[in-house]
């Protein structure tokens, strides 16, 4: 079972692993892409056959802004790249939400082994002496 130390020394390399691949991340875009297929309404068109597919596919994109539900056409030469968008944002999501779960974690076996954070502090270059007073005190006349 490895020590506190290294429990925190280890946590600290997934936490730097983490921010190395949030920050590769590349375009991304939140939302749902649709295939959506419609009757035009006319009487003597294709579609309005019993059993037809109807005019399609056509693609949309769905997303929530502000709370209310937003809906972008895209043209059928941008599926590709609209699909590795929204790959792109849920994989943002994931290392964002590990992030997020490792610093808890780490900030929990800070407290919990509190020697670790200590040594962090010095190697950080923590001050090993107290700071001293500055101003001069105020005068405890009234």
């Amino acid at each position: 079972m490895p020590s506190a130390t290294d429990r925190v020394q280890q946590m600290r390399q997934r936490r730097t692993e983490l921010k190395t691949h949030l920050a590769e991340v590349g375009d991304m875009r939140p939302g749902s892409l649709a295939e959506r297929y419609r009757r035009c309404g006319k009487s003597a068109c294709h579609c309005a056959e019993k059993g037809a597919a109807g005019h399609g596919p056509s693609w949309s994109l769905t997303r929530e802004v502000a709370g209310k539900t937003v809906t972008r056409v895209i043209a059928p030469s941008a599926v590709q790249v609209t699909r590795e968008q929204i790959a792109e944002y849920r994989r943002f999501r994931t290392l964002a939400r590990q992030l997020v779960e490792t610093s808890v974690q780490l900030c929990d076996a800070q407290i919990d082994a509190p020697e670790a954070a200590s040594q962090e502090a010095a190697k950080k270059g923590g001050s090993k002496k107290p700071s001293t007073r500055k101003s001069r005190p105020r005068s405890k006349r009234s």
